[in-house]
């Protein structure tokens, strides 16, 4: 096993809390106070005070329009919005109204690397492409619609596309073999320890994306931020999550063995930690002997990752930098999808993908050659 820098592993592990963007109140509210300083002000003027009786129904509406996105996605967007709305003042570009012209020229100053200033990177097209669904998305919760239809638009993005474009950089998935060695480096003895075990178990074994990990509850309707609950049964536990497309129900069998079971290994964490209702995965604090109210943030599945990849030599071959960046909370969703040796459709219901292809993605390994048309073909 090769030995890894302790300063690197401890700067990996650094617990962080989460940060909450909220969306300001989409009926009765008045502007920000500088232009971009929240992404969601309404351009338009305050609109006048609600009725008392229609107060309540307006916070409703406000809490309606904090789900229609992840926090992920709106603390993305707000920092896109900023982003082009700095640029906007350098080139003193109107904000207020959506210009086509003045996007085209604001993703090719992104393409070209100059949006903020020569000495910066291009972005790749992929950032380009969030930056302007950010632009969009914000344009039309002012009310002012952006066409993205647009020749100044459109036709510059295929062009970027096709100069720029790169194939995807997909994250190293752990093998089971990794994650065996992976539960090895954690901390014996200790509830931080039988937590990270868990959260590696269940996240491989559920196909988890590193937030649907975190917003998991101990049961159904217990906490207000929660994405999903599990219900542990003899044979296994179904897990509910909450999607974008609405609620799905996947199944998370025991294992083999104690050592490497994802249930055996929740229930441990449980009953040790005392958790009975609440988040399922928080925070360890008192040198590992206490257990917090506060619900993990999702970066934490990232560090636990990297930090155990790191830690057991997983692709040992590459020098630690490079490993560090292969590895994130996507490599267990992928080590289960290029692991699980069952027909895929089933693979792809665990994950919850929409198509076969998408499900393929995340296979590392694979039969590839498994239906040979140039044979098929008489050749």
């Amino acid at each position: 096993m090769r030995e890894s820098n302790p300063q690197r592993l401890e700067d990996i592990d650094r617990e962080e809390t989460t940060s909450h963007t909220n969306l300001p109140a989409l009926v009765g509210t008045s502007a920000a106070k500088s232009p971009d300083a929240v992404a969601f002000q309404p351009l338009e003027e305050p609109s006048p005070p609600l009725p008392a009786h229609l107060e309540a129904l307006a916070g409703r509406a406000r809490d309606y329009a904090d789900a229609a996105s992840s926090a992920n996605t709106r603390k993305a967007y707000a920092s896109d919005w900023r982003h082009f709305s700095s640029w906007c003042r350098r080139q003193d570009f109107e904000v207020a109204v959506p210009s086509p012209q003045t996007v085209g020229l604001y993703i090719t100053a992104c393409a070209s690397g100059t949006a903020m200033g020569a000495d910066h990177h291009a972005n790749s097209v992929a950032t380009i492409e969030r930056r302007l669904s950010a632009v969009a998305w914000n344009y039309a919760q002012r009310g002012t619609p952006l066409d993205r239809k647009d020749r100044h638009i459109a036709t510059v993005l295929a062009g970027i596309r096709n100069t720029h474009a790169a194939p995807p950089r997909q994250k190293e998935a752990v093998l089971p073999e990794d994650i065996i060695a992976m539960l090895e480096t954690l901390e014996r003895g200790t509830l931080r320890g039988l937590r990270d075990r868990a959260m590696l178990l269940v996240g491989f074994a559920g196909g988890l994306r590193r937030s649907e990990i975190v917003g998991l509850d101990v049961g159904r309707n217990q906490t207000e931020d929660g994405g999903g609950w599990i219900e542990i049964l003899d044979n296994g536990m179904v897990v509910s999550l909450r999607g974008k497309t609405g609620w799905r129900e996947l199944e998370i069998g025991r294992g083999s063995s104690d050592a490497t079971c994802p249930v055996a290994a929740l229930q441990a964490w449980l009953t040790l930690a005392r958790v009975g209702r609440g988040p399922l995965f928080r925070r360890v604090t008192g040198k590992g002997k206490e257990v917090g109210p506060d619900r993990l943030a999702d970066k934490h599945v990232v560090r636990l990752v990297k930090r155990a990849a790191l830690a057991a030599g997983v692709r040992a071959d590459l020098p630690e930098g490079e490993r560090l960046a292969k590895f994130a909370g996507h490599s267990l969703r992928a080590g289960l999808a290029s692991s699980a040796e069952v027909d895929e459709r089933y693979v792809q219901k665990q994950l919850g993908h929409a198509s076969a292809e998408m499900t393929r993605r995340y296979q590392r390994r694979r039969d590839r050659f498994r239906v040979n048309l140039t044979k098929a073909a008489g050749l």
